[in-house]
């Protein structure tokens, strides 16, 4: 295992509620935070939004979920090769370069055949891998950066700067399935009508975020701001490759992580492919997709704001990732033993409830193992946010090209042993980490 300072993980924490701003260097920071988490959430209320409504709108030969499934299965290939674009590009470049990805896709949608949505899905695909890294390390960068600066622990500030941005970002559940709600409506024959006003409206979001994203500063993977005329040769970053992908593999820390990767990416698949499919567009209509996945989103919100606040270190990751994968085991198993269709308000009720129980468990999720791969790897962080992209997007396109062909019960099984598995894994970790940073007994 790599070496790591044990004051990182075990020094009492005081944690900086505010995050005041106090030099123009701490400014800077903050302004970074803020820019990066609205940019995200302009593009992604309108590209969540979109993909939520995949398995129900685009229903034809399954060509939303197959468009799904080829894009995640693309994401999964460029994620093995984007830190090295991201190490090329700059964090700042890479992120600005995803968005566009993003843009298409939901232009597809506009007219929605295959000759539009594969292409447009292949190179999501590109753009997501790139975009993810760039986030990863350029918000990890600027938390070490403030820590560093204003003499705060950095295991604190990782996990504040990591609930800012989720909690914001999770907003865009809510705020793009409201406009989903708002805009869509249900026909008396089974159609749907205001989807090309609807994704008018989504385009126009997502470019306001692309140009808000070309505010942000350039910073390097430690923290350090880089000069406009920076950049790194192309022969290094092809040295630099296989180290990037095969190096954090070594790592008895990412082998142990990798399940609960894949965990999250398959509850996140479940949720937009299934959950809304089979238990919301039942029980609601397809234009209560947007009512139930803002529910989703407020309690994602909600919880990645509070968990980024709690986090401090090893121990108080494990629990709160422990709350979080409990609201989902409550869930499957409900599913899984007891649910089934009912009229009146306990018809609409219970896939809300269970929508809220989901946006917590993915907040969780998402704060915590970004803060955990910030704090214990320091010295290849493109590579370990490239590994986290890798595992989350093949198992979401596992889950899109699964789910025509097999049933609510039997993915709802595979959620389960996944939890198992993953938490296992995740417990067997924090225990081997609690003895390498215990100091010696005397």
């Amino acid at each position: 295992m790599e070496a790591a300072n044990s004051g990182d993980e075990e020094t009492p924490l005081v944690v900086n509620d505010d995050l005041s701003i106090k030099s123009n260097h701490s400014q800077n920071y903050t302004r970074d935070v803020y820019i990066l988490s609205f940019a995200f959430l302009l593009i992604f209320l309108a590209y969540g939004a979109a993909q939520n409504l995949q398995s129900t709108l685009n229903t034809e030969h399954a060509l939303g979920t197959t468009s799904l499934g080829i894009l995640y299965t693309s994401f999964t290939f460029f994620s093995l090769i984007a830190s090295i674009v991201v190490r090329f590009l700059g964090s700042k470049n890479a992120l600005v370069l995803g968005t566009t990805g993003y843009w298409l896709f939901v232009a597809a949608n506009l007219k929605p055949t295959w000759y539009t949505m594969v292409p447009a899905s292949l190179y999501l695909g590109f753009a997501a891998s790139i975009i993810w890294v760039g986030e990863g390390t350029y918000l990890t960068s600027v938390a070490r950066s403030y820590a560093r600066d204003s003499n705060l622990h950095e295991g604190t500030v990782i996990g504040n700067f990591n609930g800012v941005f989720w909690g914001m970002f999770a907003g865009h559940q809510f705020f793009g399935n409201l406009l989903s709600l708002a805009l869509l409506r249900d026909g008396t024959d089974g159609s749907t009508s205001g989807t090309t006003l609807l994704y008018v409206v989504f385009l126009c979001s997502m470019t306001l975020g692309t140009v808000l994203m070309c505010f942000l500063q350039k910073r390097d993977g430690k923290g350090e701001e880089v000069p406009e005329s920076s950049s790194v040769s192309l022969y290094d970053s092809l040295i630099s490759l296989l180290k990037s992908v095969i190096t954090p593999l070594l790592s008895a820390r990412m082998l142990l992580i990798i399940p609960l990767m894949a965990y999250s990416g398959l509850q996140q698949a479940f949720v937009w492919a299934e959950f809304t499919e089979y238990i919301v567009t039942p029980a609601l209509g397809v234009s209560g997709v947007g009512g139930s996945m803002a529910v989703y989103g407020a309690f994602d919100a909600i919880c990645s704001l509070v968990a980024g606040r709690l986090t401090s270190g090893l121990k108080s990751i494990t629990l709160i990732v422990s709350g979080g994968v409990f609201a989902h085991a409550i869930v499957f198993l409900w599913l899984l033993l007891k649910y089934s269709a009912t009229s009146g308000v306990l018809g609409v009720l219970y896939p809300l409830l269970m929508a809220a129980l989901l946006g917590i468990g993915d907040g969780v999720l998402n704060t915590q193992l970004n803060a955990l791969i910030g704090i214990l790897f320091k010295h290849d962080t493109e590579g370990a946010f490239s590994q986290l992209k890798v595992w989350q997007s093949a198992s979401i396109a596992v889950v899109f090209f699964l789910s025509p062909h097999i049933s609510l019960q039997a993915m709802l099984l595979i959620l389960i042993a996944g939890i198992c598995i993953s938490y296992g894994g995740f417990l067997v970790l924090t225990l081997l980490m609690e003895r390498v940073f215990s100091p010696p007994s005397l």
